[in-house]
């Protein structure tokens, strides 16, 4: 009977190192696009160093999650005691990272509130000055996304306009915000002129807070479940790992 069920732990274990295996590759793979990335996201990431660290931080804990659920499988397979403690202290160093991420995540969520980002905006926004970093962000921003300032144009009206195109003196309404054939800084303006003239038919009026909350929010949900099924089945397998350990002789 005992034999049975360290023959059951033994293979449950494998299962749920496999599931930590494809978890990692998951990461792997999505930390891989965010810093490879075609669309104009690369820049947005670049040029903010919160997210350039996350997004290594990511490729790390997907590389050590893939890694580890390989060797958790070796070691759950072949009954091996020194592979099952090495997993079991990493993935345990693992799922304490993680923990303490979610809690700092939580800790500074009004970082990404609507407020901030609209002050944060109004206070370095140089329009086309592509030299600031900030600012040739936000032009990428809203750029790829078709989309205007936080909330709309009306967030460019208290910033002063620079010698960069003598249309913008008319409107307070950046070239960025003007409607593309192709959303990219290579595609042709639908009619710049016009826009720049204060014309809204050929701008964006749509805010980049709304439209990106709306693109990601299911990527968001979709995130905040595979962290919580990721945590689960690291918790569960330092639980069969520690049986396994003390059950082969």
């Amino acid at each position: 009977m005992e034999g049975d069920c360290l023959s059951c732990m033994k293979y449950l274990m494998f299962l749920f190192n496999f599931f930590i295996f494809l978890g990692g590759a998951c990461l792997l793979g999505l930390g891989i696009w965010v810093i490879v990335d075609p669309t104009g996201f690369r820049e947005i990431v670049a040029a903010n160093p919160l997210l350039f660290t996350g997004a290594y931080i990511m490729l790390a804990m997907g590389a050590m999650l893939f890694l580890l659920g390989f060797l958790g499988c070796c070691g759950a397979i072949r009954e091996n005691k020194c592979l099952l403690l090495f997993f079991f202290m990493f993935i345990l160093l693992i799922f304490l990272a993680e923990l303490s991420a979610a809690i700092l995540a939580f800790i500074f969520r009004e970082n990404l509130t609507r407020e901030f980002f609209t002050k944060e905006l109004k206070k370095h926004y140089q329009r086309n000055n592509d030299t600031d970093v900030f600012s040739a962000t936000w032009n990428s921003v809203m750029i790829t996304f078709a989309c205007c300032g936080v909330n709309g144009p009306e967030d460019f009206e208290a910033i002063p306009h620079l010698p960069y195109s003598s249309l913008e003196k008319v409107t307070a309404t950046p070239e960025a915000c003007c409607q593309r054939e192709l959303q990219s800084r290579e595609g042709m303006f639908v009619n710049k002129e016009a826009c720049l003239s204060g014309n809204e038919r050929f701008q964006n009026r749509q805010g980049c807070y709304t439209v990106i909350l709306n693109s990601f929010e299911t990527y968001v949900y979709l995130a905040g479940a595979l962290a919580i099924g990721v945590l689960a089945i690291e918790l569960f397998a330092m639980i069969f790992a520690m049986c396994l350990f003390r059950g082969i002789q």
